[in-house]
């Protein structure tokens, strides 16, 4: 028998973007073969992709995994998540302050323990692979061994995982505070050992301007500067409280974005979850300094921080750069699905109606360019790793009632954001190789 390492066929209904839809249209954007095949090498990257009949001789002898009808697309992206919340959905808050003083603060103080930190760690990659998610922006904790363990399972398993240890010296327990040396000189050694290792990448990680001092932030900014192949992950202008908060700490600065931006936290790299309530100062300087920010509806809407405009962020004359995030555990549920179906419901409440098309580029093509991965993961072009998400558009009573009324693909995609999660995902591939089979899992 043939070894073939991760090769296969793997055929069903496949689904990629070459192009966002929004700009060039469906026609152009994507790419949809209804008897479709995407053949993976021995190295998990993608070799080949189109109908199946037109497979190229020298994969015919591989491995082939069959899904019939189900849809074949890009695995899911989540530009913001919280390994440390893993298991904190439906904490209960007042609003955010509340709920990280009540919930999450004494959470992640468990994550000073290296043995918690490595069991949570595989847990929290459980997860995204049951719900297709096969690459994600991380946020940990403040402790340097808990970035350690996620890194660690991540290369083990083949993930595409960009994380960072937190830095935060104020407003939080004294068991999460670092040090603007210690945060810095703990950053920059797991930097040394984790960035571009595998498919990992760092990001230095200031967890909000209310829990680092001017002198962690400069800190941060000069890590930054010195390794600007890094990423910077952090939030910004989530809730009104907060931002009286930071204008009280900070009243120096302009506003909230002006604190990171005397920093030297903005730039191409820079992606800040939330931005719910950002003057049209912020997003024209966002937009200039080419940052991103990640919507997060499931989270916003469960602590009433506000309703995302991603119409005014995205306005043509000044675009800021979008991208979409569960965060777990603030976010409601792991599923993008589920996350796609809120931001739908919080678009049509501030006056934009976007298409199916919209809402899948963005947690697959959209996400990898808005993190600067999209010559590795995010589409189905050849040379890209063999990240797959299948999806079971009648994987329920629901969904399959509505499937049958479906016209077309768009139809399809759209039934499955507004009514899929998790009981949709058949499978998952990281890297071409299988790492969740629903039907294996339900047999157990």
């Amino acid at each position: 028998m043939n070894d073939h390492g991760n090769a296969r066929v793997v055929r069903g209904a496949v689904l990629t973007y070459r192009d966002d839809p929004a700009v060039a249209g469906p026609r152009r954007a994507v790419r949809f073969h209804r008897r479709g095949a995407v053949a993976v090498g021995a190295d998990g990257r993608i070799a080949w992709r189109g109908p199946h009949g037109r497979l190229p001789e020298r994969f015919r002898d591989l491995p082939s995994d069959d899904h019939g009808d189900a849809l074949v697309l890009p695995g899911f992206i989540d530009a913001h998540i919280h390994f440390p919340q893993y298991r904190m959905l439906a904490a209960p808050g007042s609003d955010l302050l509340d709920w990280l003083n009540r919930f999450t603060f004494p959470e992640e103080t468990r994550y000073a323990s290296a043995t918690h930190a490595r069991a949570a760690a595989e847990r929290f990659l459980d997860r995204l692979v049951q719900h297709g998610t096969t690459a994600a922006l991380v946020f940990s904790s403040v402790h340097a061994g808990a970035a350690h363990a996620l890194f660690a399972a991540a290369e083990r398993r083949g993930h595409a995982i960009v994380s960072g240890k937190t830095m935060m010296d104020r407003n939080a327990p004294e068991s999460l505070r670092d040090d603007p040396v210690s945060g810095a000189r703990e950053s920059e050694a797991l930097l040394g050992r984790w960035h571009r290792r595998a498919r990992l990448r760092y990001a230095i990680t200031v967890r909000f301007a209310v829990t680092s001092t001017e002198a962690q932030l400069r800190a941060a900014g000069e890590l930054a500067a010195a390794h600007p192949d890094c990423h910077v992950h952090s939030h910004l202008s989530e809730t009104e409280d907060e931002l009286a908060l930071v204008r009280r700490l900070f009243p120096w600065a302009a506003d909230y974005t002006d604190v990171y931006d005397r920093f030297g936290l903005l730039g191409p790299r820079s992606v800040f979850a939330h931005g719910v309530h950002l003057s049209e100062r912020e997003c024209t300087r966002l937009q200039e300094s080419e940052s991103v920010v990640v919507h997060c509806p499931t989270a916003n809407t469960f602590l009433g921080s506000g309703l995302f405009d991603g119409g005014r962020l995205a306005r043509a004359e000044r675009p800021v750069r979008i991208g979409i995030g569960t965060d777990v555990g603030g976010g409601t549920s792991y599923s993008m699905l589920a996350t796609l179906g809120e931001a739908y419901k919080v678009a049509m409440l501030t006056g934009r109606m976007p298409t199916a098309h919209d809402l899948f580029h963005l947690a697959t093509r959209g996400n990898a360019m808005r993190l600067g991965l999209d010559d590795e993961i995010g589409t189905l072009e050849a040379g890209r790793w063999a990240d797959l998400v299948v999806l079971d558009p009648a994987a329920t009573p629901v969904l399959a009632d509505r499937h049958a009324l479906s016209e077309g693909i768009e139809d399809t995609l759209f039934a499955l954001a507004i009514l899929g999660d998790d009981r949709a995902v058949r499978a998952t591939y990281v890297a071409g190789r299988l790492a969740w089979d629903a039907a294996a899992a339900s047999s157990r």
